[in-house]
């Protein structure tokens, strides 16, 4: 695949967003299948986010609940996997914590495997995290709780 990575438009308003495609990259980056208007919800209450697209094509998202002042939780980070090894989930994340400074914790949700790549951008592992899931035996499965 061929195309400019500068090219790439940015935009966090999500007054144009195809919630169908959004769901659509989540489901193929894979990050789980996520509703449309599910989608729609959480990024609206998001206070920061950012799309991003080549093209009309949606290529990349993530969101970041914040309080403005205390904690700042990045999540959802998903690039398309055409466009995965250029960057983009790299640029999505920095973004996200350049507009997060000032809170005293940011925190960051990761799909299993992935901590080394959030390492590399200055996260570390949280030992005193606690979670209560929809399907907390799924999450168990999944290694994403621990009883340890």
């Amino acid at each position: 695949m061929s195309f400019d990575v500068r090219s790439l438009v940015w935009i966090d308003a999500v007054d144009a967003v195809d919630w169908d495609a959004l769901s659509e990259l989540y489901r193929i980056a894979p990050l789980g299948n996520k509703k449309p208007a599910d989608l729609a919800v959480v990024f609206a209450n998001s206070r920061y986010r950012c799309f991003v697209y080549d093209g009309a094509k949606l290529v990349g998202a993530g969101r970041a609940l914040a309080d403005g002042a205390d904690c700042s939780y990045l999540c959802d980070v998903a690039v398309h996997p055409d466009y995965q090894g250029y960057g983009i989930g790299k640029d999505i994340v920095q973004k996200l914590v350049t507009l997060s400074k000032g809170h005293k914790k940011i925190i960051l949700y990761a799909a299993a495997g992935k901590e080394p790549f959030y390492r590399k951008l200055g996260f570390a592992r949280m030992t005193t995290a606690m979670a209560i899931f929809e399907d907390q035996a799924g999450a168990y499965a999944r290694g994403l709780l621990t009883d340890t």
